[in-house]
């Protein structure tokens, strides 16, 4: 049996290629059948069996078959699988950095089998991937950058996923867009840190006027502020908090400001009030000097601490004592202040008869603060009632120096000799001459002088009061008796005039001249008008006149005296 089966083999190892080829058709070559043919037929096998068996050799090499080319097409269809999905990875990635993209299975139709265009795409997609790897480097740099600018200004709203890069569009463009994003946080950051830096010194600079420890003061608006602790905080937060402190600080710098200027006001009219050396102000000269200074003019160091406040607060309070010790004198001393003013401008009102007792003051029974604040209001209304009655007062003042020229002018022209020669009798008739030239003004004067008045009282709805009368009154008075003087004085010349005819008829009949003394007697003395400049204040000018002549007739004749209060 061995030595049939060997020649079987020997036979089919026989078989010309041909013969293979041929049987290569059919799923059992030629000469496994020819050699199972033989084993079967020492076997023994029937038909039968040798067909099934026959058929079943068949079904496994169908089966060998089918598997084998089933691998084949397995790796082919994964190898194109490969191609393919590299061409799509390799045009993905052009695609995300905005490349155009190479169509990979045009150029690989020249390149032969599926192995070399699979090791062609390979090293394309390897090379891709680099150039992509690279780029996405640098996407991830400049976000951090972004993230990091982003983080100091808003730390607690940033959100990390906001900053992942999408590497699904890694393009130049995209690129730019991101150094856009980054140079204007840059821009933001820089904005920042100068304002940053204005607070700081902002800060600083009040700081050192309100005499605070700049250290500590950051330290305690925001840590991130202090240099000594790293870079210095950017955020909404530390700029806002540092804006808010800021308003603090000045807030607290105008109310030092107020209450050091308040002081020094206060320092100064106590200086003035109890006349104070200049050396003992001198101390206080760098408190005085801002007494009228806005905030932004006061930058010295320590000027508004709280060391400087209570230095000044102290000396206010010891010229307080010293100011109340000394009351009495400044009291006495603005009430004769008040009188002189009131004299000199002919005021007069019933505040004058108000009484500061010194004896109140002293006893306690009135303040005397209240009463210098009383003094100081009169003295400052009678200052500005002064001011606006100046023009009409030296307008009274030409007026009455005119009067005062007119009386004398009067009685020059009573006095018989005032034409004999004498010494100094040039001298009268010049002055005579210039008085006749200024009482031909007076008219002119009074007119003006009313018109004023009138305008006056027009503006303040009040009269204007001159000694305690109405200055108007006196004019009017003086009006009608220069009127009743000048008509006087018409009535003496007709009575002049008719003596003169009835002499000259006496001397017609009876050839003779009367007396001296006859025409004497029968001559009536004229009133006149005189003015004093004694009678500003009260009149005293018409008692002082002769029995023998008219009563002198003046401006403050015209109303009774009244009596000023003596401090």
């Amino acid at each position: 049996m061995a030595i049939r089966c060997f020649a079987a083999l020997l036979l089919f190892l026989s078989f010309s290629a041909a013969d293979r080829a041929v049987s290569s058709l059919d799923p059992v070559p030629g000469t496994a059948r020819v050699v199972s043919q033989i084993i079967w037929d020492e076997l023994g096998e029937s038909d039968a069996e040798k067909d099934k068996m026959l058929h079943e050799l068949e079904q496994e090499c169908l089966t060998l078959y089918r598997r084998k080319v089933d691998q084949a097409n397995q790796h082919r269809a994964q190898m194109r699988r490969e191609i393919a999905d590299s061409e799509a990875e390799i045009t993905a990635i052009c695609s995300a950095m905005g490349e155009p993209s190479v169509p990979i299975s045009q150029s690989n139709k020249s390149a032969g089998s599926l192995k070399e265009q699979l090791k062609n795409i390979t090293t394309r997609l390897e090379e891709v991937q680099n150039k992509k790897c690279e780029r996405l480097n640098k996407f991830m740099e400049v976000m951090d950058q972004i993230q990091k600018i982003s983080t100091e200004i808003s730390p607690t709203e940033c959100d990390s996923s906001k900053f992942a890069v999408d590497e699904s569009d890694l393009s130049i463009r995209a690129a730019e867009d991101l150094q856009r994003q980054l140079q204007s946080l840059q821009n933001e950051k820089s904005e920042r840190l100068k304002q940053v830096m204005d607070h700081l010194n902002t800060m600083n600079a009040l700081c050192i006027v309100l005499g605070l420890n700049f250290k500590e003061t950051i330290r305690e608006v925001h840590p991130t502020l202090d240099h000594d602790e790293g870079s210095i905080g950017i955020s909404n937060d530390a700029i806002n908090s540092l804006a808010s402190a800021i308003g603090n600080l000045r807030k607290i710098k105008l109310e030092r400001m107020q209450k050091l200027q308040d002081l020094a006001t206060a320092m100064l009219e106590l200086w003035n009030l109890m006349d104070t050396p200049n050396e003992e102000q001198l101390q206080f000269q760098n408190v005085t000097c801002n007494i009228a200074a806005s905030e932004q003019e006061i930058t010295e160091p320590n000027a508004l601490s709280l060391e400087i406040i209570n230095y000044v607060e102290a000396e206010v309070s010891r010229l307080e004592q010293l100011k109340a010790s000394r009351m009495k004198d400044l009291v006495l001393k603005k009430k004769t202040e008040l009188a002189e003013i009131r004299q000199r401008t002919h005021l007069f009102s019933e505040e004058d008869e108000r009484n500061f007792a010194i004896d109140a003051i002293e006893s306690g029974a009135i303040d005397a603060s209240i009463v210098l604040e009383q003094l100081e209001a009169l003295i400052s209304a009678a200052k500005e009632e002064a001011f606006s009655r100046k023009d009409v007062l030296e307008r009274v003042e030409k007026w009455l120096a005119a009067c005062e020229e007119e009386n004398w002018l009067e009685e020059y022209n009573r006095d018989e000799n005032r034409y004999s020669a004498g010494k100094g009798a040039h001298l009268t008739l010049k002055r005579a001459e210039k008085a006749r030239a200024l009482v031909s003004k007076i008219p002119a004067m009074v007119e003006t002088l009313t018109n004023k008045v009138a305008a006056w009282e027009k503006e303040r709805g009040i009269q204007f009061i001159y000694d305690g009368d109405s200055l108007l009154s006196i004019l009017e008075k003086y009006t009608i008796a220069s009127q009743e003087k000048e008509q006087d004085r018409k009535r003496q010349r007709d009575l002049k005039k008719l003596h003169g005819q009835l002499m000259a008829e006496q001397e017609a009949i009876f050839g003779s001249k009367p007396s001296p003394a006859r025409s004497l007697s029968g001559k009536k003395t004229p009133k006149t008008l005189t003015l004093s400049h004694s009678q500003r204040i009260s009149i005293g000018a018409a008692a002082t006149t002769q029995p023998s002549k008219p009563e002198p007739l003046s401006p403050k004749s015209m109303h009774p005296p009244k009596k000023v209060q003596e401090t």
